[in-house]
Formats: C-alpha cells, sequence, structure tokens
C-alpha cells in the first residue's frame, strides 16, 4: 500500500476542510461521463476479453523476437516504460529487450538502432489514437519500409501490432488493409491517462510485471488520498509556490517521475496557470539542485517519492539496513528544507511492488485531473501540444 503524508514536512493549511464541497463537485463530474474521463472508472480502461489478449499477446513477443521495439510518444509510451523501467535489473538485459521510440529526432539514435536490430528478430508495437502522430509516424513509417525489406509480408504480418482507434485514422486503415494483430484505443480515455489500458499493460506484461496486480493495486487506492493531495497543490499555489520538485531516492523511479511530470504538467498548464513539475534524484541532486532549494529562492516545494524496504542489505558500520539509512536521508532533508519555507509530502510505498505501482499511476492521475478543475481549467486537451505540430508540418509540406 502507499501512504500519504501532507502534514510532518508540511506547513499547517486550516481552510483544507473547506474545499471538500469544490471537491465533491469534482468527484461527480469524474465519475458522471464528462468528456475523455473512462480512465476514473478503471472497468472501463480493460475488459477482461481484452486483458486476456493483452496476456496472451504477451506471451507470443516474447517467444518470437529479441527487441521488442515500442513507438510512440508522450503517453503512448511514457507510463509504460515508467513501470517496466522500475522493476528492470540494473545489470541485466531484459528478454526481449524492450526499445521505446519516439521522444526525440535523433538521427545518430535512428542510425545506431538500425545497425543494433540488423542481426535480431523484431516485432513492433505502434501506438497512436489518430494515427497521425508526428514523431509516431515518422519513426514507424522509416522502420516499416526496412523491415520490409528483410520480411516477407506473411512474415511482416506477424511482427506489427497497432493499437489505435477503432474506426478512423491511418493506422486503423493499415491494419484493414494488412490484416496486422490490433487492439483498440479506448476512444475517451487521453494519452496521458492510458497506462491502465491496453497501450500501457502490453508493453508492460512483455516485460514480464505482473499486470493484474496493477490493475488491484490502482483499485484499492483510498482516492481521498489524492484529492487531499490535489487540495495541498492548489493551497500552495495560490501562495506562489509555483514550481513542485518530484524527489526520489531511488534511481529506478525516474522514468516515474517523467511520466508523472507529463500527467500533471499537460493536465493543469493552461491558460497562464498551474505547477512546474520537476526532477530530483538524490541523493546526487542533493549536491546540486540541493543548494537552491535549502538557501535560493522560496518558489517551491517537494513531493517525495520514498520506498521504504527493497532488500535486507546492511551496511556494517551502522548496523543499520541501507532502506533505513536512505529513509534517514530523506527525512532529514526535509526536515533541513522547511528551514527555507520548502515544505514537502511524502508519499511511501512500504515495498517497490506492481501492486503499489499500479496505486501510485492511479493517485496522480486523479490528483491531476483534481487539480485542472479547482484550476478551473480544462483536464483533457493539450493545445499547447498541438501548436508547435502545425508550425512544424506546415513548414514540412511548404505550405505558406
Amino acid at each position: 500500500m502507499i501512504k500519504f503524508d501532507f502534514s510532518t514536512y508540511m506547513k499547517p493549511f486550516n481552510n483544507i476542510l473547506d474545499y471538500q464541497p469544490k471537491i465533491n463537485k469534482i468527484i461527480n463530474l469524474l465519475e458522471t461521463g464528462t468528456s475523455m474521463n473512462d480512465w476514473y472508472d478503471l472497468g472501463k480502461c480493460i475488459t477482461p476479453e481484452t486483458l486476456e489478449d493483452v496476456l496472451k499477446t504477451s506471451d507470443y513477443i516474447r517467444s518470437n523476437c529479441d527487441v521488442f521495439l515500442v513507438i510512440g510518444v508522450g503517453g503512448s509510451s511514457l507510463g509504460a516504460k515508467a513501470v517496466i523501467d522500475a522493476f528492470k535489473p540494473y545489470f541485466k538485459k531484459s528478454n526481449p529487450e524492450i526499445i521505446f521510440l519516439g521522444s526525440s529526432l535523433s538521427s545518430t539514435y535512428l542510425e545506431e538502432l538500425i545497425k543494433y536490430i540488423d542481426d535480431k528478430e523484431v516485432i513492433i508495437n505502434v501506438i497512436s489514437k489518430s494515427g497521425t502522430t508526428f514523431e509516431t509516424n515518422l519513426y514507424f513509417e522509416y522502420l516499416y519500409n526496412k523491415l520490409s525489406k528483410r520480411y516477407s509480408a506473411e512474415e511482416l504480418s506477424k511482427r506489427i501490432i497497432v493499437t489505435t482507434d477503432a474506426k478512423e485514422g491511418s493506422l486503423r486503415q493499415l491494419v484493414n488493409e494488412k490484416n496486422y494483430k490490433s487492439f483498440v484505443l479506448p476512444s475517451n480515455i487521453g494519452g496521458r491517462y492510458s497506462v491502465m489500458t491496453v497501450v500501457g499493460l502490453l508493453p508492460i506484461a512483455v516485460a514480464g510485471v505482473d499486470i493484474n496486480e496493477m490493475i488491484i493495486g490502482a483499485k484499492a487506492l483510498n482516492k481521498q488520498m489524492a484529492f487531499d493531495y490535489a487540495v495541498i497543490r492548489d493551497l500552495l499555489y495560490k501562495e506562489d509556490k509555483k514550481v513542485e520538485s518530484i524527489t526520489i531516492y531511488e534511481p529506478k523511479l525516474l522514468s516515474l517521475v517523467e511520466s508523472i511530470k507529463q500527467v500533471l504538467a499537460e493536465t493543469q498548464g493552461k491558460e497562464g496557470k498551474g505547477i512546474l513539475p520537476i526532477a530530483s534524484i538524490n541523493t546526487g541532486d542533493l549536491h546540486s539542485l540541493g543548494q537552491f532549494y535549502q538557501d535560493g529562492s522560496q518558489i517551491l516545494f517537494e513531493t517525495v517519492i520514498n520506498i521504504e524496504c527493497n532488500n535486507e542489505l546492511v551496511i556494517p558500520k551502522y548496523n543499520k539496513e541501507l532502506d533505513e539509512i536512505n529513509k534517514i536521508v530523506a527525512n532529514q532533508v526535509a526536515t533541513s528544507h522547511m528551514k527555507n519555507k520548502v515544505c514537502s509530502n511524502f508519499i511511501s510505498l512500504d515495498a517497490l511492488t506492481p501492486f503499489n505501482i499500479g496505486q501510485l499511476i492511479y493517485f496522480f492521475e486523479i490528483a491531476a485531473a483534481a487539480g485542472a478543475y479547482l484550476l478551473e481549467v480544462e483536464p483533457f486537451n493539450q493545445p499547447g501540444v498541438n501548436e508547435y505540430k502545425k508550425l512544424v508540418l506546415k513548414e514540412l509540406d511548404g505550405n505558406e
């Protein structure tokens, strides 16, 4: 289970209960079917039949490739990568190796990737609801052409898996023409809220993570904790705390923080409003960003994600487990930062498990949406993201 502590290292707020009428209205909005909020009902994220298909397909992928390429950008890949990296061993390659594409347009990366997979068996999962996502299309079309020269049409049909809209878009058209294996991305769930759908669960299952436990964990969440966190963030925002450091003490959670940054920033950063989420990876960042937190301008607060127990590794000098020492450091850092009026929320996981990670992902999804409603902005669009795409395509297409 996860625990949320918003009092030990946080200034006291006397008006939290005043928010409850607003929270009740938000809960009603989330429960009664406003647009794009099917993610809130976990039963709508994935049906038992699709879950069974995901598990069967993941077994097929593991048995038939050396490299599994997941092509998607933003929410189409961040959530899955967050979970996979949380459980991936530090010094051992997975089998199959899972590689995510779409977060950059590096020619060096693509060139080296092509060389790397040249002698390896490959399966691709391309993910895009619209089928028009710029980065996704660029990578998929390039790799599709490469693999078409290596594999026969029959063999290639066993190596392309498409996750897209049920009826529309270029990828659905490709599926219909070639009869490729496909999954449907639920229409009322946006990318950054899609971790608990086939979008996230298929790659996660390929990595061997127990996706059933993730779903069970999410369903067991005490949702009030997420709403309380949203209220605390709103109260701090009104006191000009405009930056939130998502701080971790376990590097395996770095990709998770990237996913959290997306769901918070893309949900709330609109109309000149919102808190900027950043990442801190301690203890390393204590020797760089930590100086600013301790003595710099008082523009931020922290949300610390800490794992209480990974293993029982003991440091003889202190006769304490390293996890216990890590916890002591986290607590004393928060105590030190409070001297500069840098407050901290603490989210504690008793252990790093699929159950807890599923719960944590759902926690931040709820908090992000609730926080957007408190800011009076639409949670489920991203007009700022779409702006650059228009300009890029205009120039590439040669339009005036």
